[in-house]
């Protein structure tokens, strides 16, 4: 999944992206370096971001959809919001799925939408909002409570009629940086839930800041966490650098082939 940041604000400038032509180009790039699909933001969740209108988001997503479905019709677009009326409104101009950080959280009709809509769902692991979630990472077992977490999410949305749902444990929302290490070390418990598993650490602070870097010289790292994850059950690699994520896809791949023939 690579990721496209319609905002001024994301943390990693490299995936900011405003112009049309920017932006398709920067989706050809992708593509052709082998995104199975296309992640498309308006909203900036970084912590201490700016908190912006409806209307606006709407504004920043729905045009470069439109965009990308005119001239990559094969392409799968997934929105990236916890808003359901700029979820409805991005499918309505040609995104396939929906990305939503709160888990419905942040708008008490964004499963009813969705069930609407018949658009798989990413459902993601967060306490409070980008504004707040810093100050919430206070567990008493963090593991356990992801699972409760998913596992009363995933009877809510299938109560609701979503039929297709993928999980994210949110690495870097509302979770300090040894959590995140924490939680990527028991990564595989999540197979008990029974979905797809979705892990997006491209170039956050836990790799930055673990390497005394910044997120312009966090690729490697990024790389050598996604192994990682591939290694623990990770299904879908959330990533500003599609070629070498692919990369690593194929490489894991080539070692389970070898570990089959064992």
């Amino acid at each position: 999944m690579g990721v496209i940041n319609i905002t001024p604000d994301s943390f990693y400038t490299g995936s900011r992206q405003t112009d049309e032509k920017d932006i398709l180009n920067h989706v050809e790039k992708m593509l052709t370096d082998g995104a199975s699909i296309i992640d498309i933001g308006g909203y900036s969740s970084r912590p201490g971001a700016e908190h912006i209108a409806e209307e606006e988001e709407v504004h920043r997503v729905v045009h470069p959809i439109t965009g990308i479905r005119k001239r990559f019709p094969e392409a799968v677009i997934s929105i990236d919001t916890f808003r359901s009326s700029v979820a409805r409104k991005a499918v309505d101009a040609g995104a396939d799925m929906i990305n939503d950080i709160s888990g419905g959280e942040l708008d008490s009709e964004m499963h009813n939408t969705v069930a609407q809509l018949q658009a798989p769902y990413i459902c993601m692991h967060m306490k409070g909002t980008p504004e707040t979630m810093t100050s919430l990472a206070d567990y008493n077992n963090l593991e356990h409570e992801i699972i409760a977490y998913f596992h009363q999410k995933i009877v809510a949305l299938q109560m609701a009629g979503v039929k297709d749902i993928v999980i994210d444990p949110g690495f870097g929302f509302a979770k300090t940086i040894d959590q995140n290490f924490q939680l990527m070390n028991s990564l595989n418990m999540l197979s008990i839930l029974g979905k797809p598993l979705l892990i997006g650490v491209s170039r956050k602070s836990m790799i930055w800041k673990t390497l005394q870097a910044s997120p312009e010289h966090a690729l490697n790292g990024t790389t050598a966490l996604n192994m990682v994850a591939l290694l623990k059950g990770a299904s879908i690699l959330r990533v500003h650098d599609v070629k070498e994520a692919v990369e690593t896809v194929k490489l894991f791949a080539r070692l389970t082939q070898a570990e089959g023939r064992v």
